[in-house]
Protein backbone atom coordinates (compact mmCIF):
# COMPACT_ATOMS: atom_id res chain seq x y z
CA UNK A 1 0.00 0.00 0.00
CA UNK A 2 1.02 3.33 -1.05
CA UNK A 3 0.46 4.40 2.86
CA UNK A 4 2.56 1.82 4.37
CA UNK A 5 5.26 3.11 1.32
CA UNK A 6 4.69 6.39 3.40
CA UNK A 7 5.47 4.48 6.36
CA UNK A 8 8.87 3.29 6.24
CA UNK A 9 10.04 6.41 4.27
CA UNK A 10 8.71 8.16 7.57
CA UNK A 11 10.08 5.54 10.22
CA UNK A 12 13.64 6.12 8.96
CA UNK A 13 13.18 9.94 9.57
CA UNK A 14 12.55 8.84 13.23
CA UNK A 15 15.00 6.54 13.68
CA UNK A 16 18.34 8.36 12.23
CA UNK A 17 18.99 10.43 14.85
CA UNK A 18 18.43 7.83 18.07
CA UNK A 19 21.63 6.76 19.49
CA UNK A 20 22.48 4.13 22.13
CA UNK A 21 25.47 3.51 24.23
CA UNK A 22 26.83 0.17 26.25
CA UNK A 23 28.47 0.47 29.63
CA UNK A 24 30.75 -2.50 30.55
CA UNK A 25 29.48 -4.29 33.28
CA UNK A 26 31.28 -3.92 37.15
CA UNK A 27 31.92 -1.23 38.99
CA UNK A 28 32.69 1.21 36.24
CA UNK A 29 29.01 0.88 35.05
CA UNK A 30 28.07 3.13 38.63
CA UNK A 31 24.91 1.01 38.48
CA UNK A 32 23.73 2.05 34.59
CA UNK A 33 23.76 -0.51 31.71
CA UNK A 34 23.57 1.66 29.22
CA UNK A 35 21.25 4.62 27.20
CA UNK A 36 18.72 5.48 24.67
CA UNK A 37 17.94 8.56 23.26
CA UNK A 38 16.25 10.22 20.55
CA UNK A 39 14.93 13.40 19.49
CA UNK A 40 12.05 14.83 17.03
CA UNK A 41 12.33 18.64 16.17
CA UNK A 42 9.22 20.64 15.73
CA UNK A 43 10.93 24.08 15.45
CA UNK A 44 13.01 24.72 12.30
CA UNK A 45 15.61 24.57 13.31
CA UNK A 46 15.01 22.37 16.56
CA UNK A 47 15.39 23.96 19.76
CA UNK A 48 16.39 21.49 21.97
CA UNK A 49 19.67 19.49 22.26
CA UNK A 50 20.85 16.45 24.07
CA UNK A 51 24.30 15.50 25.74
CA UNK A 52 26.26 12.60 27.14
CA UNK A 53 29.50 12.13 28.39
CA UNK A 54 31.92 9.69 31.35
CA UNK A 55 33.03 12.39 33.69
CA UNK A 56 37.56 10.70 32.97
CA UNK A 57 38.66 11.39 36.32
CA UNK A 58 36.15 10.76 38.49
CA UNK A 59 34.19 8.40 36.99
CA UNK A 60 30.25 8.38 36.99
CA UNK A 61 28.01 9.43 34.02
CA UNK A 62 26.47 12.55 33.06
CA UNK A 63 23.16 13.13 30.70
CA UNK A 64 21.03 15.59 29.97
CA UNK A 65 18.47 17.15 27.83
CA UNK A 66 17.71 21.05 27.36
CA UNK A 67 14.66 22.56 25.84
CA UNK A 68 15.18 26.30 24.16
CA UNK A 69 13.07 28.85 23.48
CA UNK A 70 13.42 32.33 21.62
CA UNK A 71 16.13 30.00 19.34
CA UNK A 72 18.38 27.34 20.16
CA UNK A 73 21.89 29.31 21.05
CA UNK A 74 21.18 28.74 24.90
CA UNK A 75 20.19 25.38 24.50
CA UNK A 76 23.02 24.59 22.50
CA UNK A 77 26.10 26.49 24.00
CA UNK A 78 24.53 25.03 27.82
CA UNK A 79 24.36 21.03 26.40
CA UNK A 80 28.31 21.69 25.37
CA UNK A 81 29.51 23.55 28.24
CA UNK A 82 27.43 22.55 31.43
CA UNK A 83 29.27 19.24 31.72
CA UNK A 84 32.68 20.99 31.94
CA UNK A 85 31.39 22.88 34.88
CA UNK A 86 30.05 19.77 36.89
CA UNK A 87 33.35 18.22 36.38
CA UNK A 88 35.12 20.69 37.70
CA UNK A 89 32.66 21.30 40.71
CA UNK A 90 32.86 17.36 41.65
CA UNK A 91 36.74 17.30 40.83
CA UNK A 92 39.44 17.21 43.87
CA UNK A 93 41.11 20.09 44.15
CA UNK A 94 44.62 17.82 42.94
CA UNK A 95 43.19 17.00 39.90
CA UNK A 96 41.93 21.08 39.50
CA UNK A 97 45.88 21.67 40.41
CA UNK A 98 46.90 19.64 37.92
CA UNK A 99 45.00 21.06 35.06
CA UNK A 100 46.20 24.54 36.20
CA UNK A 101 50.12 23.74 36.20
CA UNK A 102 48.94 22.21 32.74
CA UNK A 103 47.67 25.52 31.25
CA UNK A 104 50.63 27.18 32.93
CA UNK A 105 53.75 25.61 31.48
CA UNK A 106 51.79 25.74 27.97
CA UNK A 107 50.91 21.87 28.34
CA UNK A 108 47.66 20.03 26.66
CA UNK A 109 44.84 19.86 29.41
CA UNK A 110 43.89 16.17 30.34
CA UNK A 111 40.40 15.32 28.47
CA UNK A 112 37.53 16.05 31.83
CA UNK A 113 34.90 13.99 29.19
CA UNK A 114 34.40 11.15 27.30
CA UNK A 115 31.35 12.56 25.03
CA UNK A 116 28.86 10.23 23.51
CA UNK A 117 27.50 11.64 20.48
CA UNK A 118 25.10 10.92 17.61
CA UNK A 119 26.57 11.70 13.75
CA UNK A 120 23.44 14.19 13.75
CA UNK A 121 23.72 16.04 16.79
CA UNK A 122 24.59 19.83 16.25
CA UNK A 123 28.19 20.54 15.98
CA UNK A 124 29.90 23.74 16.65
CA UNK A 125 32.15 24.09 19.51
CA UNK A 126 31.74 26.13 22.35
CA UNK A 127 35.06 25.76 23.33
CA UNK A 128 36.47 28.47 22.33
CA UNK A 129 39.11 31.52 24.12
CA UNK A 130 36.39 32.77 26.05
CA UNK A 131 34.43 29.91 27.05
CA UNK A 132 37.94 28.31 28.66
CA UNK A 133 38.44 31.33 30.20
CA UNK A 134 35.64 31.34 31.81
CA UNK A 135 35.66 27.11 32.81
CA UNK A 136 39.51 27.89 33.93
CA UNK A 137 38.17 30.87 36.12
CA UNK A 138 35.52 28.66 37.64
CA UNK A 139 38.10 26.36 38.66
CA UNK A 140 40.91 28.73 40.26
CA UNK A 141 38.07 30.04 42.63
CA UNK A 142 37.96 26.77 43.53
CA UNK A 143 41.82 26.11 44.22
CA UNK A 144 41.30 29.41 46.34
CA UNK A 145 38.93 27.52 48.66
CA UNK A 146 35.37 27.95 47.54
CA UNK A 147 33.63 24.79 48.59
CA UNK A 148 30.25 24.12 46.84
CA UNK A 149 27.21 23.31 49.07
CA UNK A 150 26.04 21.64 45.96
CA UNK A 151 28.02 20.75 43.08
CA UNK A 152 25.30 20.58 40.57
CA UNK A 153 23.61 23.86 41.70
CA UNK A 154 26.97 25.68 41.83
CA UNK A 155 27.83 24.74 38.39
CA UNK A 156 24.47 25.75 36.84
CA UNK A 157 24.38 28.90 38.78
CA UNK A 158 28.28 29.55 38.18
CA UNK A 159 27.74 28.87 34.06
CA UNK A 160 25.03 31.35 34.17
CA UNK A 161 26.28 33.82 35.94
CA UNK A 162 29.23 33.18 32.95
CA UNK A 163 26.74 33.65 30.06
CA UNK A 164 25.26 36.50 31.08
CA UNK A 165 29.63 38.48 31.84
CA UNK A 166 30.27 36.83 28.17
CA UNK A 167 27.31 39.01 26.92
CA UNK A 168 28.02 41.98 28.63
CA UNK A 169 32.07 41.81 27.25
CA UNK A 170 30.57 41.03 24.17
CA UNK A 171 28.06 44.37 24.16
CA UNK A 172 30.69 46.64 25.87
CA UNK A 173 33.34 45.15 22.94
CA UNK A 174 30.48 45.80 20.10
CA UNK A 175 31.70 42.71 18.48
CA UNK A 176 29.85 41.62 15.26
CA UNK A 177 27.84 38.42 15.08
CA UNK A 178 24.82 37.05 15.00
CA UNK A 179 25.78 33.11 14.32
CA UNK A 180 24.66 30.62 17.14
CA UNK A 181 27.54 30.76 19.00
CA UNK A 182 27.67 34.77 19.55
CA UNK A 183 27.33 35.48 23.59
CA UNK A 184 24.45 38.30 23.17
CA UNK A 185 22.30 35.55 20.71
CA UNK A 186 23.11 33.01 23.79
CA UNK A 187 22.13 34.90 26.72
CA UNK A 188 18.87 36.24 25.37
CA UNK A 189 17.55 32.93 23.68
CA UNK A 190 17.02 30.65 26.97
CA UNK A 191 16.65 26.92 27.73
CA UNK A 192 15.54 24.91 30.64
CA UNK A 193 17.57 21.93 31.66
CA UNK A 194 16.89 18.23 33.13
CA UNK A 195 20.54 16.79 34.00
CA UNK A 196 21.50 13.46 35.59
CA UNK A 197 24.97 12.50 37.37
CA UNK A 198 25.00 8.84 38.01
CA UNK A 199 28.02 7.62 40.34
CA UNK A 200 28.58 4.58 42.25
CA UNK A 201 24.65 3.65 42.07
CA UNK A 202 23.13 7.11 43.17
CA UNK A 203 21.08 9.25 40.81
CA UNK A 204 21.66 12.90 41.49
CA UNK A 205 19.35 15.09 39.03
CA UNK A 206 19.15 18.52 39.06
CA UNK A 207 16.09 20.26 36.93
CA UNK A 208 15.48 23.90 35.86
CA UNK A 209 12.28 24.57 34.17
CA UNK A 210 9.93 21.87 33.22
CA UNK A 211 11.81 18.90 31.42
CA UNK A 212 10.88 16.11 33.76
CA UNK A 213 12.92 12.82 34.96
CA UNK A 214 10.34 10.30 35.67
CA UNK A 215 11.75 7.11 37.37
CA UNK A 216 10.40 3.34 36.35
CA UNK A 217 9.38 1.04 38.97
CA UNK A 218 9.34 -2.20 38.85
CA UNK A 219 6.61 -3.82 40.99
CA UNK A 220 6.80 -7.37 43.16
CA UNK A 221 3.60 -8.50 40.81
CA UNK A 222 5.79 -7.45 37.32
CA UNK A 223 3.77 -4.22 36.95
CA UNK A 224 4.79 -0.87 36.47
CA UNK A 225 5.08 2.07 38.41
CA UNK A 226 6.33 5.61 37.56
CA UNK A 227 8.25 7.84 40.03
CA UNK A 228 8.85 11.57 39.74
CA UNK A 229 12.48 12.61 40.54
CA UNK A 230 11.69 16.44 39.69
CA UNK A 231 8.94 18.96 40.11
CA UNK A 232 8.22 21.57 36.92
CA UNK A 233 8.75 24.86 37.83
CA UNK A 234 6.06 26.80 36.40
CA UNK A 235 2.56 28.19 37.60
CA UNK A 236 1.33 25.06 37.67
CA UNK A 237 3.50 24.28 40.82
CA UNK A 238 2.22 26.00 44.25
CA UNK A 239 5.77 25.83 45.81
CA UNK A 240 7.25 27.93 42.65
CA UNK A 241 4.12 30.49 43.09
CA UNK A 242 5.23 30.91 46.30
CA UNK A 243 8.99 31.40 46.00
CA UNK A 244 8.70 33.72 43.42
CA UNK A 245 5.98 35.67 45.27
CA UNK A 246 8.66 35.56 48.51
CA UNK A 247 11.47 37.60 46.42
CA UNK A 248 9.82 40.41 45.52
CA UNK A 249 7.79 42.89 47.25
CA UNK A 250 4.17 42.15 48.27
CA UNK A 251 3.21 44.96 45.84
CA UNK A 252 4.48 42.50 42.80
CA UNK A 253 2.43 40.11 43.79
CA UNK A 254 -0.28 40.54 41.07
CA UNK A 255 2.12 41.20 38.59
CA UNK A 256 5.12 39.48 39.20
CA UNK A 257 3.22 36.25 38.09
CA UNK A 258 0.40 37.03 35.49
CA UNK A 259 -1.84 34.48 33.05
CA UNK A 260 0.27 31.69 34.45
CA UNK A 261 3.48 33.26 33.32
CA UNK A 262 6.68 35.15 34.80
CA UNK A 263 6.03 38.63 34.02
CA UNK A 264 3.12 38.23 31.39
CA UNK A 265 5.58 36.76 29.26
CA UNK A 266 7.89 33.29 30.40
CA UNK A 267 6.43 30.27 30.82
CA UNK A 268 9.52 28.55 32.58
CA UNK A 269 10.54 30.04 36.04
CA UNK A 270 13.75 28.74 35.94
CA UNK A 271 16.18 28.79 32.84
CA UNK A 272 19.33 29.41 31.94
CA UNK A 273 19.64 32.28 29.64
CA UNK A 274 17.03 34.98 29.35
CA UNK A 275 18.47 37.90 30.27
CA UNK A 276 15.70 40.56 29.95
CA UNK A 277 14.25 38.97 33.05
CA UNK A 278 17.57 39.13 35.06
CA UNK A 279 19.54 41.97 33.60
CA UNK A 280 18.87 45.86 35.57
CA UNK A 281 16.37 47.78 33.59
CA UNK A 282 19.24 50.01 32.81
CA UNK A 283 21.62 47.45 31.03
CA UNK A 284 17.93 46.66 29.17
CA UNK A 285 17.88 49.64 27.80
CA UNK A 286 21.66 50.33 26.77
CA UNK A 287 21.49 46.74 24.47
CA UNK A 288 18.47 48.04 22.69
CA UNK A 289 20.10 51.26 21.78
CA UNK A 290 23.48 49.51 20.59
CA UNK A 291 22.35 45.96 20.01
CA UNK A 292 19.62 46.04 17.36
CA UNK A 293 21.35 43.82 14.87
CA UNK A 294 21.30 40.69 17.44
CA UNK A 295 17.43 41.78 19.03
CA UNK A 296 16.16 41.14 15.55
CA UNK A 297 17.21 37.75 15.98
CA UNK A 298 15.59 37.01 19.34
CA UNK A 299 12.42 38.92 18.44
CA UNK A 300 13.47 41.94 19.99
CA UNK A 301 13.28 42.63 23.43
CA UNK A 302 12.72 45.40 26.20
CA UNK A 303 12.46 45.45 29.86
CA UNK A 304 9.20 43.87 30.33
CA UNK A 305 6.40 45.55 32.11
CA UNK A 306 6.13 45.80 35.92
CA UNK A 307 9.84 45.34 35.73
CA UNK A 308 10.88 46.84 39.23
CA UNK A 309 13.01 44.25 41.42
CA UNK A 310 15.27 42.56 38.65
CA UNK A 311 15.75 39.06 38.70
CA UNK A 312 12.85 37.33 38.16
CA UNK A 313 14.21 34.28 36.56
CA UNK A 314 16.59 31.67 38.42
CA UNK A 315 19.00 29.41 36.98
CA UNK A 316 18.98 28.02 40.44
CA UNK A 317 18.13 24.10 39.88
CA UNK A 318 16.30 21.89 42.02
CA UNK A 319 17.96 19.03 42.97
CA UNK A 320 17.12 15.16 44.12
CA UNK A 321 19.39 12.45 45.36
CA UNK A 322 18.36 8.92 44.69
CA UNK A 323 19.54 5.37 45.44
CA UNK A 324 19.11 3.00 42.88
CA UNK A 325 17.26 -0.18 44.06
CA UNK A 326 16.46 -3.61 42.82
CA UNK A 327 13.45 -2.21 41.52
CA UNK A 328 14.49 0.71 39.79
CA UNK A 329 15.12 -0.64 36.19
CA UNK A 330 15.03 2.46 33.86
CA UNK A 331 14.95 6.83 34.34
CA UNK A 332 13.56 8.62 31.69
CA UNK A 333 14.83 12.30 30.57
CA UNK A 334 12.44 14.18 28.58
CA UNK A 335 11.70 17.71 27.20
CA UNK A 336 8.27 19.27 27.94
CA UNK A 337 7.29 17.98 24.19
CA UNK A 338 6.83 14.65 25.57
CA UNK A 339 4.99 15.18 28.41
CA UNK A 340 2.42 17.09 26.91
CA UNK A 341 1.43 14.33 24.86
CA UNK A 342 1.48 11.37 27.17
CA UNK A 343 0.98 10.89 31.32
CA UNK A 344 4.32 9.34 32.73
CA UNK A 345 2.26 6.23 33.73
CA UNK A 346 1.56 5.63 29.88
CA UNK A 347 5.27 6.68 29.46
CA UNK A 348 6.79 4.44 32.32
CA UNK A 349 4.30 1.05 30.88
CA UNK A 350 5.60 1.65 27.56
CA UNK A 351 9.00 1.36 27.98
CA UNK A 352 8.68 -1.58 30.34
CA UNK A 353 7.06 -3.47 27.96
CA UNK A 354 9.68 -2.72 25.42
CA UNK A 355 12.15 -3.83 28.05
CA UNK A 356 10.60 -6.96 29.07
CA UNK A 357 9.77 -7.24 24.94
CA UNK A 358 13.69 -7.34 24.19
CA UNK A 359 14.70 -9.39 27.12
CA UNK A 360 12.15 -12.29 26.15
CA UNK A 361 12.89 -11.74 22.39
CA UNK A 362 16.52 -10.91 22.61
CA UNK A 363 18.15 -8.71 20.50
CA UNK A 364 19.41 -11.51 17.78
CA UNK A 365 18.44 -11.49 14.36
CA UNK A 366 16.70 -14.83 14.82
CA UNK A 367 15.00 -13.08 17.58
CA UNK A 368 13.87 -10.48 15.12
CA UNK A 369 12.64 -13.32 12.65
CA UNK A 370 10.45 -14.76 15.23
CA UNK A 371 8.88 -11.44 16.28
CA UNK A 372 7.62 -10.87 12.50
CA UNK A 373 6.37 -13.55 12.65
CA UNK A 374 4.48 -13.67 15.41
CA UNK A 375 3.35 -10.36 15.11
CA UNK A 376 2.95 -8.55 11.78
CA UNK A 377 0.46 -5.14 12.66
CA UNK A 378 0.58 -2.74 15.84
CA UNK A 379 3.55 -4.82 16.97
CA UNK A 380 5.63 -3.72 13.95
CA UNK A 381 6.66 -0.95 16.29
CA UNK A 382 8.75 -3.16 18.83
CA UNK A 383 10.23 -4.69 16.08
CA UNK A 384 11.54 -1.72 14.55
CA UNK A 385 11.93 0.36 17.70
CA UNK A 386 15.14 -1.66 19.13
CA UNK A 387 16.45 2.02 21.01
CA UNK A 388 13.62 2.48 23.82
CA UNK A 389 13.62 6.32 22.96
CA UNK A 390 12.45 5.81 19.46
CA UNK A 391 9.74 3.43 20.59
CA UNK A 392 8.29 6.37 23.04
CA UNK A 393 8.18 8.98 20.14
CA UNK A 394 6.64 6.51 17.73
CA UNK A 395 3.78 6.12 20.31
CA UNK A 396 4.23 9.72 21.48
CA UNK A 397 2.90 11.07 17.67
CA UNK A 398 1.40 7.46 15.91
CA UNK A 399 -0.85 6.75 19.35
CA UNK A 400 -4.29 4.99 17.81
CA UNK A 401 -5.88 5.67 21.60
CA UNK A 402 -5.56 1.67 22.16
CA UNK A 403 -2.10 1.50 23.19
CA UNK A 404 -0.66 1.12 19.83
CA UNK A 405 0.42 2.62 16.58
CA UNK A 406 -1.50 3.79 13.28
CA UNK A 407 0.32 3.67 10.69
CA UNK A 408 -0.96 6.47 8.93
CA UNK A 409 -1.17 8.75 11.80
CA UNK A 410 2.36 8.69 12.54
CA UNK A 411 3.42 9.17 8.83
CA UNK A 412 0.99 12.03 8.90
CA UNK A 413 2.09 13.85 11.70
CA UNK A 414 5.45 12.74 10.24
CA UNK A 415 5.01 14.58 7.13
CA UNK A 416 3.44 17.71 8.47
CA UNK A 417 5.21 21.12 7.29
CA UNK A 418 7.52 23.05 9.97
CA UNK A 419 5.34 25.75 10.45
CA UNK A 420 2.32 23.45 10.86
CA UNK A 421 3.98 20.70 13.03
CA UNK A 422 4.39 23.26 15.82
CA UNK A 423 0.64 23.57 15.78
CA UNK A 424 0.40 20.10 16.88
CA UNK A 425 3.57 19.31 19.27
CA UNK A 426 7.04 20.83 20.51
CA UNK A 427 10.29 19.45 19.80
CA UNK A 428 10.40 16.38 21.87
CA UNK A 429 14.17 15.38 22.80
CA UNK A 430 14.10 11.78 25.05
CA UNK A 431 16.75 9.94 26.84
CA UNK A 432 16.15 5.92 28.51
CA UNK A 433 18.83 4.90 30.92
CA UNK A 434 18.77 1.42 31.70
CA UNK A 435 19.57 0.61 35.00
CA UNK A 436 20.86 -2.66 36.90
CA UNK A 437 21.33 -5.49 35.58
CA UNK A 438 19.31 -6.72 32.34
CA UNK A 439 17.98 -10.12 33.68
CA UNK A 440 17.52 -8.31 37.59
Amino acid sequence: HLYMTTYYQKTLFLTHRGKGHTLPRGPASHGVLGFHSNLLPSNHPSEDRRSGATCLPGGGLLLGVFDGHAGPACAHAVSQRLFYYIAVATLPLRTLAELEQAVQEERAVPPLLEWHKHPQDHSGSHSGQDAFHSLRAYWQLRLQGQVPVSALVDAFSRLDDDLSLEAQAHLRGSLPGRSLTCPLQVALSGCTACVVHVSQGVLHVANLGDSRAVLGVQEAGGGWSALSLTADHNAQNPAELRRVAGEHPAAERRTAVRHGRLLGLLLPFRAFGDVRFKWSSEALAHLCETRPDVLAAVGGVRAPQNYLTPPYLSARPEVTCHRIRAADKFLVLATDGLWELMHRQTVVQLVGQHRLHQLSAGVTLGGLQRLLLERKGRALAALEDQNAATHLLRHAVGDDGYGGVEPRRLAKMLSLPADVARMYRDDITITVIQLNELHA
